[in-house]
């Protein structure tokens, strides 16, 4: 079975849609296009269980804009 390995995002806006993303590659932070910009999350040492199984922590540390 091929199953994509996925994060659980934590903190961030409220109106993100989605809080369990498929893991971010390349690097380590995952980059979630929003409203014009895109939020940043990091790792974690954390898991947590969701739905989906035990997860690892992606939290929120900042956002930025789409340079036009």
């Amino acid at each position: 079975m091929n199953e994509m390995a996925k994060v659980f995002l934590e903190g961030g806006p409220d109106d993100l849609s989605e809080r369990i993303v498929p893991t971010p590659s390349p690097g380590p932070d995952a980059k979630i296009r929003l409203r014009g910009g895109y939020e940043h999350f990091r790792p974690t040492s954390r898991h947590t269980d969701t739905p989906e199984g035990r997860l690892p922590v992606y939290e929120w540390w900042e956002r930025t804009e789409i340079a036009e």
